[in-house]
């Protein structure tokens, strides 16, 4: 009984082993998340000295991390790479890779382009206005394509486990990597919904709606786990709000004209959508609705998103507004250098000429609707990728 357990146990472990090159994807793409939402910090605290600043590097990190690893890999596959390996590869060029790691090469190729770029931009432009700018796009849609390379790679070791139950890890793992997506949300969408004094406008709702569910949904369908939009969520909550704690420590002061907030330290990214109370209510009506039923579901799903959405984040934010939110933990009212402090720090924006109506409620549910169904659809394809 001992003896047959022993190999048992092995192939388990060796099961569960995450391979190198997808651990070198991971490392990846949270350097560049990291680097993002620590470059944004920066501009808000200190402004644009130098390229070379700390949170640049962090993101350019990630896309040599990501080019390097996934380049070796193609190159191993297609000239010593074993039967499994070539099986579970996709051919380009004459080049053999799994998928996901031929979207992180992309991904590390439009990064490393965007950098000399965005330094050019900045040079001849001076701060950008917004935050896509051209170079930020280009820039942006290559971390978004190292992370689904990562999430790929992650959920095709998933799905071609020889086990019944896949090793946790792998569920886990490709919870943590919808959660860096929704930070891509949340960072898109910082001027619409990032902030605690927008959510009492109708386009905060009808933004949150159109991109939230598609993640949340998606890791519910092609996820293995027990809880995976729960997992999915509190992954997203628990990223933001170390980043929160960590960056509010560093002394910072600012170098650019003009200083109307004389800020001495980083300054925070905005406190994180409470997703996990939706996530929950994802989770739930998924199990009670199960599968074949999309169409019914999507509509159930979105209404359910949608209203716990609503609930949570009216009041939630009042709280965020006012005097005993404003600690370390929360990390709330800390503005940009170049902000004029006044009472409107603790008011909502825009309340009252973009108002919450029955109306708005309703685009907002039919988006919400929209992006669940999508979700589904992009979720069972997750839960078929093994290459």
């Amino acid at each position: 009984m001992t003896t047959t357990a022993l190999p048992a146990a092995r192939a388990a472990s060796r099961a569960a082993a995450l391979p190198w090159y997808v651990a070198a994807a991971l490392v990846a793409a949270t350097s560049a998340k990291v680097g993002v939402i620590w470059d944004i910090s920066w501009h808000r605290s200190i402004g644009r000295d130098t390229f070379w600043t700390p949170a640049h590097m962090a993101i350019y990190l990630g896309g040599v991390l990501a080019g390097l690893a996934c380049g070796s890999l193609v190159l191993k596959t297609t000239f010593a790479g074993t039967p499994e390996d070539r099986g579970a590869s996709v051919r380009f060029w004459g080049f053999r890779g799994p998928l996901g790691v031929w979207m992180s090469i992309w991904g590390a190729f439009a990064m490393i382009t965007s950098a000399p770029f965005d330094n050019w931009w900045h040079n001849a432009y001076g701060l950008d206005v917004k935050v896509l700018s051209p170079p930020h796009v280009l820039l942006a849609l290559g971390i978004w394509a190292i992370q689904l390379g990562a999430l790929f790679l992650v959920l095709s070791l998933q799905n071609r486990s020889t086990t019944e139950e896949p090793p946790r890890l792998y569920g886990l793992l490709a919870a943590y990597m919808i959660a860096i997506l929704l930070q891509n949300v949340a960072t898109i969408g910082i001027e619409q919904v990032g902030f605690a004094n927008l959510a009492h406008n109708a386009v905060y709702y009808k933004v949150a709606a159109g991109g939230v569910p598609f993640l949340l949904v998606a890791a519910g369908r092609g996820i293995r786990l027990r809880w995976p939009t729960t997992t999915a969520a509190a992954c997203y909550m628990a990223f933001s709000l170390v980043l929160i704690w960590i960056l509010q420590l560093a002394p910072a002061t600012p170098k650019l004209a003009p200083v109307f907030n004389p800020v001495t330290h980083l300054i925070p990214p905005p406190f994180p959508l409470l997703l996990v109370i939706p996530a929950v209510a994802i989770d739930l009506v998924m199990r009670r609705m199960g599968r074949n039923r999309d169409w019914r579901l999507s509509v159930l799903l979105g209404v359910a998103f949608l209203a716990t959405f609503f609930v949570t984040q009216w009041f939630f934010t009042e709280f965020l507004l006012g005097p005993h939110a404003r600690n370390y933990f929360f990390g709330v009212d800390k503005w940009d250098y170049s902000s004029r402090l006044g009472p409107w720090r603790y008011r909502f924006w825009r309340a009252d000429t973009n108002p919450v109506t029955p109306t708005a409620l309703a685009i907002a549910a039919m988006l919400a609707v929209a992006s669940a169904r999508i979700g589904l659809w992009w979720g069972n394809w997750m839960a078929r990728l093994r290459r």
